[in-house]
């Protein structure tokens, strides 16, 4: 999978807020059944690990139908079964997450990496939970903290993964909003030894040392996304534009996988924008 394009899937969430700063409280697209789609770009590392960036459009599907919330991940989605009440201050998510990782499997330009051969891809299968406090230090904020946990059905790592998030949004004006998320990746045995660890077959293909891996936390990150709708009112749809900028430090087994250390760097960058239109 190509690192970390989670800023884009932050600026559909950002562009799918039901209040405007500084407004009364007033009718929203957002209040009921809606679709929010998008496309951007996100320039970034050509694997996990990698000191290498390529550029990958993305297309984005946000919204609610049926009273059922549909949210992006990193190519992905994610169910939410749990409906919250726009005047509560609490709100609870659960439903099914699904997600495909091309991790080291294209754009790989590295010709010691690529010597290595490439991995399957993987379709990883799973649940998200999470909950959100709404009006913390205004009446449009929130807080959310949410954890998703998926195996891959692919037979590619054939492990688990689980993945916790805290993100915070705030309108800056009606049409301004602005999102930072903080997250975490914590990986099994399985994952780490399929994505992090040099075989003696892929040493001698490659030249890199052999190195087994462990499970753990392989991977920290941060993401300051920002999104401006286009006709001055985030609650009346329409196009909205974002963009973002992630930093993630690759940790552990992760970080110290030859493919990282000697082939790659720990600090990774994402940089990108897109646009979004809601009906």
């Amino acid at each position: 999978m190509r690192l970390l394009k989670s800023f884009l899937a932050l600026g559909a969430v950002a562009c799918a807020v039901p209040a405007a700063a500084q407004e009364a409280p007033a009718e929203s697209v957002f209040d009921g059944d809606h679709i929010t789609v998008g496309v951007g770009g996100v320039y970034n590392p050509s694997y996990r690990g990698s000191d290498d960036y390529v550029f990958s459009p993305i297309p984005l599907v946000r919204g609610k139908v049926a009273g059922v919330d549909i949210n992006p991940r990193i190519s992905g989605v994610a169910l939410d079964f749990v409906p919250d009440n726009r005047d509560s201050r609490i709100g609870l998510s659960l439903g099914p997450v699904a997600s495909v990782t091309f991790n080291r499997n294209r754009q790989i330009k590295d010709d010691v990496v690529k010597a290595a051969g490439k991995l399957d891809t993987a379709i990883e299968l799973g649940v998200s939970g999470g909950i959100t406090g709404y009006k913390l230090l205004n009446d449009y904020d929130s807080l959310s903290f949410s954890v998703d946990v998926k195996w891959d059905v692919n037979g590619a790592y054939k492990g688990m993964v689980w993945v916790p998030n805290i993100s915070y949004a705030t309108p800056l004006s009606p049409a301004a909003l602005v999102m930072l998320n903080v997250g975490a990746r914590h990986v099994d045995d399985d994952y780490a030894g399929y994505y992090y660890s040099v075989t003696p077959g892929q040493s001698a293909a490659s030249g890199l040392p052999v190195y087994g891996a462990k499970g753990g936390w392989d991977s920290a990150n941060a993401t300051l996304m920002v999104a401006y709708d286009l006709s001055g009112d985030l609650r009346d749809g329409g196009f909205a534009a974002f963009g973002g900028l992630n930093y993630t430090r690759m940790l552990n087994d992760g970080e110290d996988s030859p493919f990282t250390a000697i082939r790659g760097d720990a600090d990774q960058w994402s940089v990108g924008a897109g646009i979004a239109y809601t009906f």
